[in-house]
């Protein structure tokens, strides 16, 4: 299910969708960095470790992929590509 609308909030440092269903989610910036889908981030969490990151980090691109959003970082980090599902995943 892709989202109705996207907005990326640079002063509140969250992105906020909102889906068909009537939900609207609000994903803080730096939870997202820390939950990127990349093979890297998640081989690091599968070892039971928690990426640092830097709380100031931004989404400074969006880059629609069709079935997801590629989201890059402040901090350089754009290997990941969120899936709709995924996204919807985290905010419940």
């Amino acid at each position: 299910m892709n989202p109705l609308s996207v907005a990326n909030s640079q002063s509140e440092k969250t992105l906020r969708l909102s889906w068909p269903d009537g939900r609207e989610s609000v994903l803080n910036h730096a939870e997202l960095r820390r939950q990127c889908p990349c093979s890297q981030c998640r081989a690091f969490r599968l070892r039971g470790s928690t990426p640092m990151v830097d709380e100031r980090v931004r989404i400074i691109e969006l880059n629609p992929q069709g079935y997801g959003l590629q989201l890059v970082f402040s901090d350089g980090h754009e290997r990941g590509i969120y899936p709709w599902p995924y996204l919807a995943d985290l905010t419940v």
